[in-house]
């Protein structure tokens, strides 16, 4: 009962307004009358009415904001993101047309300009619940997108020329190094790969590594660094190509 009983009163009101407006078409009378049929749900007839008040009343802030507002209900976000963005160019402070507009940027993905209009309003009011609620759902998404990729060791490998010895015909020796492990690519070119913090090369030719020959060393050495170098190449494999397989020399 209570409801129908709103409904006619409603009815009624937008009846009272519309007989003014008719009688002065030139009155502000168009502002209530346009809200009367946007409580009623006649947001097509609340445009035609804002939209002909504004002719008279170009720049009337009221009267853009309330326009903006029912553009969104029937569906025109471009319209009615165009006249409010007007709007706030002439009142910065708008309230009403930064909450129409934070919820056209976020429906559009601008999350920053939807921020930035939430901020407006919580200048003024930092209690407004709404505003909270949509910066914090914003703030969360932007931070989604924003989570830094982990740190990766930074892989640079460039191509080499293949390890041609001076003798013509002496076949290629693998190098024992300290610091280089050499490793084939997949397309046969031979590559070290040079490790450091945080980043592997493998720029460096074997033939261009530095050679230690096993010859002066005792046998425990040499192999504590055959052991260190194939546990290199198995955890580079990866990032370099295919492991390069290792002659070793008799010692």
């Amino acid at each position: 009962m209570a409801s129908g009983s709103k409904k006619t009163d409603n009815a009624a009101e937008i009846d009272r307004l519309a007989m003014a407006f008719a009688k002065e078409p030139g009155s502000k009378v168009f502002i209530p009358l346009a809200e009367e049929y946007g409580k009623a749900g006649r947001w097509e007839e609340a445009v035609a009415v804002l939209e002909d008040g504004l002719k008279t009343y170009p720049g009337f802030i009221t009267a853009m904001v309330a326009l903006g507002r029912a553009y969104e209900q029937v569906n025109q976000p471009v319209k009615a993101k165009a006249i409010l963005e007007e709007a706030i160019k002439i009142s910065p402070d708008n309230l009403r047309a930064h909450r129409t507009l934070a919820k056209l940027y976020a429906a559009q993905g601008a999350k920053d300009a939807a921020i930035r209009s939430c901020n407006a309003i919580l200048a003024v009011n930092s209690q407004d619940q709404e505003a909270l609620t949509l910066r914090a759902s914003l703030d969360h998404a932007v931070a989604k997108e924003q989570v830094p990729v982990q740190n990766q060791p930074r892989v640079e490998c460039e191509k080499t020329e293949k390890f041609q010895s001076e003798r013509p015909g002496a076949e290629p020796k693998a190098s024992i190094v300290a610091e280089d492990a050499p490793a084939v690519g997949n397309d046969g070119d031979e590559y070290v790969a040079r490790i450091r913090p945080g980043v592997t090369e493998c720029a460096e030719p074997v033939g261009a590594a530095r050679s230690v020959s096993p010859s002066g060393m005792n046998r425990s050495a040499v192999a504590r660094l055959e052991q260190w170098l194939h546990l290199i190449q198995a955890r580079r494999r990866d990032v370099c190509g295919p492991p390069h397989s290792i002659q070793n020399t008799s010692v």
